[in-house]
């Protein structure tokens, strides 16, 4: 007899009623880490090499484009993003490279430059802020932002650049305004428009509404223009608002390893690279996704919280009784998947990771077993009794060394 599928043992209510998510289309990634990670006030910004080294995880990890920072920022920028853009030209990484700037000739320029340097294709992204709060607080009329987006994107198109055009604050931007500031980036030559939720103000139904009506618009202008979305984390709302848009239209969306930007930050890679391989939409291999991490926690001077999703130190660890037992029975039954999702909703394998099991205050016997046996320790009943007792006495999870310490005062082993 075969064994269950997995669709046999899950039910899946996202599928099962009238409320579903719908996209097909495959959704390319944009990694904003060495940029707008780099704004986070706690980063520091490492040097040149550790960059190229974090690009590389960025391509080998199926990652389409890359923001590799903004040249018009002064000279320690342009020579970072003329050395990523070098590493890509020299070593045929598939990543391509893009810039930010404002919607003026002088942030132009130096993103020409970089793409006639190094002779490699690069992305203007050029921003200017929609909103009228926005508007409000730099005095400047809607008539003035009209002209510098266009004589800006006139000029990068002239240049040669493929050109983004960014609405900041998008999400508190009346259509009114938009539909001017959009047709016109359209008009001038603009190849992909990104919504922002620059202030991390949205709900997911916020982002459907404006993405649709973009794409209506869009449409409307019978222009091919690519629909890119950049959500921040303020409420805590970024991977179902980049989820949000997604469904409604976006075909490429942004992010950060570990979600790190500013204030409290952007929409996380990792995160945003798991969800799109469970729903389909990817298929990305994420084995270096630990190691994208931890490279970046390192040389932006981040902790990664223990409790991270995907990554952290305890996303796939448990010590609770009930939930060891569990994974242990389903270790037992011999399907590797079926340990892996029986008490998660991630399988720790995508990222070559196990789900690991601890002895705590809050564990059984059935930890304690399968922890000495998964380490070729002594396992009898009095063994297993006294760990667990230390365990119970104990406020914490236990050490090796303190099981260990138990075991060889029974035995001697456990050296």
């Amino acid at each position: 007899m075969s064994s269950p599928s997995r669709s046999d043992l899950i039910y899946d209510w996202a599928e099962a009623g009238p409320h579903r998510f719908g996209a097909t289309h495959r959704v390319a990634l944009n990694d904003e880490t060495l940029r707008d990670g780099l704004q986070s006030p706690a980063t520091t910004d490492p040097g040149g090499e550790t960059k190229v080294e974090i690009l590389r995880l960025m391509d080998a990890l199926g990652i389409e484009t890359a923001d590799v920072g903004l040249p018009g920022a002064g000279e320690r920028q342009r020579r970072s993003t003329e050395l990523l853009c070098r590493e890509i030209a020299d070593n045929g990484l598939a990543i391509r490279p893009n810039c930010a700037g404002r919607t003026m000739r002088a942030d132009v320029e130096p993103i020409a430059e970089l793409s006639q340097k190094t002779g490699v294709a690069v992305e203007a992204c050029l921003f200017t802020g929609a909103s009228p709060i926005r508007q409000y607080t730099e005095s400047w009329s809607l008539d003035e932002i009209l002209q510098r987006t266009r004589d800006a994107i006139a000029f990068a198109v002239a240049e040669g650049l493929e050109v983004m055009f960014v609405t900041e604050d998008t999400v508190r931007s009346p259509p009114e305004h938009l539909r001017l500031l959009l047709t016109a980036a359209v008009e001038e030559g603009a190849r992909r428009v990104c919504l922002c939720d620059t202030v991390g103000g949205a709900i997911p139904e916020g982002v459907s509404n404006l993405v649709s009506w973009v794409k209506v618009l869009l449409d409307g202008l019978g222009a091919p223009v690519g629909i890119d979305w950049h959500g921040h984390r303020d409420r805590g709302l970024d991977v179902a608002n980049t989820l949000a848009a997604i469904q409604a239209g976006a075909t490429r969306v942004h992010a950060t390893a570990m979600g790190l930007g500013e204030r409290a930050g952007n929409t996380p890679m990792e995160q945003i690279l798991v969800n799109l391989k469970l729903l389909g939409l990817r298929d990305d291999d994420l084995g270096l996704l630990p190691e994208y991490v931890e490279t970046v926690s390192r040389a932006l001077g981040v902790p990664l919280p223990i409790n991270a999703p995907v990554v952290g130190r305890n996303a796939f660890r448990t010590a609770t009784g009930v939930h060891a037992a569990a994974l242990i029975k389903a270790m037992r039954k011999g399907d590797a998947w079926l340990a892996d999702w029986v008490y998660s909703g991630v399988p720790a394998s995508w990222m070559g990771r196990d789900q690991e099991i601890e002895v705590g205050f809050m564990s059984g016997a059935s930890n304690v077993t399968y922890y000495l046996d998964s380490r070729g320790l002594p396992h009898g009943p009095e063994i297993v009794a006294a760990v667990l007792a230390k365990a119970k006495q104990s406020a914490r999870l236990l050490t090796e060394e303190e099981i260990r310490g138990v075991v060889r005062g029974f035995t001697g082993e456990g050296e």
